[in-house]
This record gives structure tokens, C-alpha cells and sequence, in this order.
């Protein structure tokens, strides 16, 4: 089902990666503020800012290559990257610098109330290094792409636990590997 799934997508599973990677690569290769400080050089970001950049960078991507047909988030219904014919084909992003999982928040594991975006859906996971002591240019891990519905996450027991989490089943049939750092 899974593979069935990804076929259809308008995304294929080349261009996915070349995404992701193009925008992982432009977080070292852009300059910030006026002394054109660079991450990887000057700067070395904690990983939810690694994150956060990638976040922001992939769906900016996607839509520069397909200016009429994706956009990113604008409303707190829209999925992270937005198929405008069709939103069904949306796609939610995760990254994480966990080695081989992803998390979401205790929310991903409920039901979607009326004015959120749907937990369930396409997801575009990516799993990334963080920086070393010794300062070498951290890399992209996995990126993996599927299906998950809002009952595959798995919430945190505790009522004031905020993470959602997979099972190894999950990763293994719902979420298909499109790259795997060699």
C-alpha cells in the first residue's frame, strides 16, 4: 500500500531528495547578518534550529521548482507543504536529529480538531546529524516518505508528556526510505 501510495504522489521519490538535500546544502552555503557569518563556520546551531531551518527551507524549495502548484504553511489547517490542485497530496514534514526516529508532539496521536490540520496524511521525515566537537559539517541521515494516520503515533502516557512517537512497524511498512546517508 505504501509503495501504491508514494506512486501516486505529484512528487517523485528523485526529486524528494534532491529537496531536501538542495536545502540542507543551503543552510551552509548562505551568509547571515553583516559580517556574512556562516552555519558550519561561525555559527553552529542546536539542532531544533537545524530543524526549524529545514522546516522553513524544503517548502520554499518545492515551491521556487513549482511556483502554481505548492506553497508552504499559511493557515493552521494547512499541511507543512501544500499541493494547491489537490490537498490531498499536502505533505506533513518532521525532522529530527535522532538517528533513525521522528517525533511529533502529544496532539499527533489525537484526533484533529475542526480549525487544525489532519494528522494523517503524506510525511516527509528527515533525520540529520548534529554538530561534532570537532566541527565537521554535520549530514542528512534518512529522509523517508509514506503515509501515517493520526492512530499510528503512539502518545506519551503522561499527562504532561508532549511526544508522539512511532513503532518500529511503523517505520518499517508506512514510511519508505528514499536515502540513507552511506
Amino acid at each position: 500500500m505504501t509503495e501504491k501510495l508514494i506512486s501516486k504522489h505529484p512528487l517523485g521519490s528523485k526529486e524528494i531528495v534532491d529537496i531536501v538535500l538542495d536545502a540542507w546544502q543551503s543552510i551552509f552555503t548562505s551568509a547571515i547578518g553583516s559580517h556574512s557569518f556562516k552555519i558550519g563556520k561561525d555559527i553552529f546551531p542546536k539542532p531544533q534550529i537545524m530543524g526549524a531551518l529545514l522546516h522553513e527551507l524544503i517548502p520554499l524549495e518545492v515551491a521556487a521548482r513549482y511556483p502554481k502548484e505548492w506553497r508552504g504553511e499559511q493557515t493552521a489547517d494547512d499541511k507543512d507543504i501544500v499541493y494547491v490542485p489537490n490537498d490531498s497530496f499536502s505533505i506533513e514534514l518532521k525532522t529530527s536529529s535522532h538517528r533513525d526516529q521522528i517525533f511529533g508532539n502529544r496532539s499527533y496521536a489525537q484526533d484533529a480538531r475542526k480549525d487544525k490540520k489532519s494528522k494523517s496524511g503524506y510525511y516527509l521525515t528527515v533525520n540529520f546529524e548534529k554538530f561534532a566537537p570537532q566541527g565537521t559539517e554535520p549530514t542528512i541521515l534518512l529522509i523517508r516518505f509514506g503515509w501515517l494516520d493520526h492512530a499510528d503515533w503512539i502518545g506519551q502516557r503522561a499527562a504532561t508528556g508532549q511526544q508522539s512517537r512511532l513503532t518500529s512497524d511503523i517505520y518499517a511498512g508506512k514510511l519508505k526510505t528514499l536515502y540513507a546517508k552511506s
